[in-house]
Formats: structure tokens, sequence, C-alpha cells
């Protein structure tokens, strides 16, 4: 049984058969028969079953019954049945983005927004002798990690600077003042990873 639904903005094509399979397995692996899994759910065993194998439609309070008796969050149950095509960012659809000069700074979006990812993946060409700003910027609320993927690069952390050869990796925290510098002759690559602070300053 498949039909279309929506999770926290994702489309979902709720396959009720891998619903079912996902929840046989959690349940398995608690070693729990599906009667005491009923009596520690408040759910019925018959619609267990039925939900188990695929032949029914439960309710979003229902689901949530089923992962608060398994102990685990409500999205793990949905885990197979994102549509594998929003998983996919084809280079030659994907949006860029320029700070203050676009002839020197380019940023191609490689999380565009109907990845619904948690975190956001930029590559950044930055050109000969070129800055990524005149003055520095900082993320509030972001964790920052750059890979320099080709050519050479300086980064300044709170006015302090650093030279990065190609392979090199910066953790730039939230708050931290920092800019991007390319003094060779040629452009280089920088790929920049942005995930909201665990561990905010």
């Amino acid at each position: 049984m498949i039909e279309k639904a929506y999770y926290y903005g994702w489309e979902i094509t709720m396959n009720y058969n891998r619903l079912g399979q996902t929840v046989l397995n959690y349940r398995q692996k608690k070693g729990m028969t599906i009667r005491q899994f009923a009596d520690f759910s408040g759910i019925s065993t018959s619609l267990i079953s039925q939900i188990e194998r695929g032949k029914a439609n439960p309710s979003l309070s229902v689901l949530e019954l089923i992962a608060k008796a398994l102990n685990v969050p409500l999205y793990t149950l949905f885990i197979n049945q994102i549509e594998t095509e929003s998983l996919i960012s084809k280079k030659k659809d994907r949006q860029q983005v320029y700070r203050e000069n676009n002839d020197h700074v380019v940023y191609d979006v490689l999380t565009p927004d109907f990845m619904k990812a948690h975190i956001e993946l930029l590559m950044m060409d930055l050109n000969a002798h070129a800055n990524t700003t005149e003055s520095h910027y900082s993320h509030r609320d972001k964790e920052e990690i750059a890979v320099v993927m080709k050519g050479e690069a300086y980064v300044e952390l709170e006015g302090i600077e650093y030279f990065l050869e190609e392979g090199d990796v910066v953790r730039i925290p939230p708050n931290v003042k920092h800019r991007f510098l390319n003094k060779g002759e040629q452009a280089n690559h920088i790929l920049f990873v942005l995930t909201p602070s665990l561990y905010p300053l």
C-alpha cells in the first residue's frame, strides 16, 4: 500500500510495507513479542500485526505511541520513506551565490533547500589575488569547516594569518572573525561545511 504524505516538510511516499518492516525490525531488536509490545505501547496486537505486515494505515498518534514504546525518535520510522530523488543535487541545476565581488568570489551551493539537509555545503572559487571580503565576517550560530580542495590559500582568524595548502582543513567556531585570501596566481577551490553549532561560544 503506497500513498503520499508529508512529514516535517518532506514529501514522503508512504510505503506501508517498508514502514511495517521498520517497526518489526525495531521490535525484534528490543526482544519483544507482539503481545509484550502491545501491552507496553497500548496498541492492540491486531493493529500492530497489521502495521508490521503493511496492511494498515496508522495515524500519526499511533506512530508516536510506537516510537515512544521503541524509545526511538519518530522520524526514524520514516528513514526509508524519503523520496530518494530529493537526495540528489545535480551540478547543472545548482544555484551560485556571490559575495561582494562576483568577479572573484563564487559559491556553488551543494545542498539546495529541497534536500532538507541539516548541514550546508558550499564550494568556493576564489580567484587569484582575491579575498572573500575586505573586512572579516563571522557566523553567530554555525560551526564551519573549510577544506582546501585545490590550490593554496590563507585564512585570517581573529586577525592572525595562517597558510593553507591543498588538503588542509580549518575549523571556524561561531563568532570567530575570519576571511580567506588567495595571494597566488591561480584560482583555488575551498569546500565549506556549515552546521548548527553544538558548542556555541
